[in-house]
C-alpha cells in the first residue's frame, strides 16, 4: 500500500527522463508517496518496465514516450497531462545527457545533442507547462542541473554548458514565478551511481579507466532520490549534495586559484589514458 505525503499524496507529477536512473527512482518514490506519476522518456521499453516495476503495488504511473528535444513532443506530453488530470502539480525537468572528453576532440554534433537534449529539453518543459500553473495558481518546476553547474569542472564542457545555464535560467524564473504561486527547485547533485557513469564511454579515452579516476564516491540513486525529494518537499531553491559541491562551488567562487589545481589535477590524470593515436 502506498504510504501517503501530504506534499506529493494525489499530486500529478510529470518526470523526464523516466525510464532509467534518477528518473525512475523519482518515480518510484513519488509513487509511493501517493502521487499520480507521468514517466516521459524516449525509451518506449525503458518506460514499460519502469512502470511495471511501479503499478500496481506501490502507486500509480502512466508511461508517454517524449522526445525532450521536439517541442511539439513536450507541447504534447505537458498539454495532454494538464487535459488528462486537469491540472500539473510538479513538473521534474530530469532528462539529461553527456558527452565526456577534452574540448578539442568533441565535434559539432556532440556540442548541440547535449545542449539540446539538456538546455532545450527544459526549456520546452518550462514553455509547455508555466502557462498551465501560472492558470491553475500553483505548481513546482524541478530543474535538474548539476554540481558542474556551480563549479565548472573539465573534461565536460558541453555539459558543464548546459548545466550552467539551467542554474542561472532557473533562478530567473524563480524569481519571476514567485508572485504567480509557483515554485522552482534546481537540483545540483555530484556523481550519482547512475547508467551515465557506469556506462561512461569517453571520447578517446577509457570509460573503466577514467570511471577509476572519480576522486568521490558515488551519490546511491535511491538516496539521491530522497535527498531531491526531501528538498522539493520543503521548496527549497537550490538543493545541492553532497557536501563536496558546496565545497567545489566555494572554491570556484573565493578561492579560485585552488579550483584551478584541482582542474589542473584532473586535466593531468585524463591526458595518461586518453588515446594517443587519435591525439591531436
Amino acid at each position: 500500500m502506498a504510504m501517503k505525503d501530504t506534499a506529493f499524496s494525489e499530486k500529478v507529477c510529470v518526470v523526464t527522463g523516466g525510464a532509467s536512473g534518477l528518473g525512475k527512482e523519482l518515480g518510484k518514490q513519488l509513487a509511493a508517496l501517493g502521487a499520480f506519476v507521468v514517466l516521459a522518456d524516449i525509451n518506449e521499453a525503458g518506460l514499460g518496465r519502469a512502470v511495471a516495476e511501479i503499478s500496481p503495488s506501490s502507486g500509480k504511473a502512466k508511461p508517454v514516450r517524449v522526445d525532450v528535444t521536439d517541442a511539439e513532443s513536450m507541447r504534447s506530453l505537458v498539454e495532454g497531462t494538464a487535459a488528462a488530470f486537469g491540472r500539473i502539480d510538479y513538473l521534474f525537468n530530469n532528462a539529461g545527457t553527456a558527452v565526456v572528453g577534452e574540448i578539442r576532440d568533441l565535434t559539432l554534433a556532440q556540442w548541440r545533442h547535449v545542449i539540446e537534449v539538456n538546455l532545450f529539453g527544459e526549456i520546452h518543459g518550462i514553455h509547455y507547462a508555466y502557462p498551465i500553473m501560472r492558470r491553475q495558481g500553483f505548481g513546482h518546476i524541478v530543474n535538474m542541473a548539476s554540481g558542474f553547474g556551480m563549479a565548472p569542472g573539465p573534461l565536460n564542457s558541453p555539459y558543464v554548458a548546459s548545466k550552467f545555464a539551467i542554474f542561472g535560467m532557473s533562478h530567473a524564473l524563480a524569481a519571476e514565478a514567485r508572485a504567480f504561486g509557483i515554485s522552482v527547485s534546481i537540483v545540483c547533485p555530484g556523481y550519482i551511481d547512475t547508467a551515465m557513469i557506469g556506462e561512461l564511454s569517453p571520447v578517446n579515452a577509457d570509460g573503466k579507466a577514467m570511471k577509476a579516476q572519480i576522486p568521490v564516491k558515488l551519490v546511491p540513486v535511491a538516496r539521491a532520490a530522497r535527498i531531491i525529494l526531501a528538498g522539493v518537499k520543503r521548496k527549497q531553491v537550490v538543493i545541492a549534495f553532497p557536501a563536496y559541491v558546496h565545497m567545489l562551488a566555494f572554491l570556484h567562487r573565493f578561492i579560485p586559484s585552488l579550483f584551478a589545481r584541482f582542474s589542473a589535477r584532473q586535466i593531468s590524470q585524463f591526458r595518461k589514458i586518453r588515446n594517443v593515436e587519435k591525439r591531436l
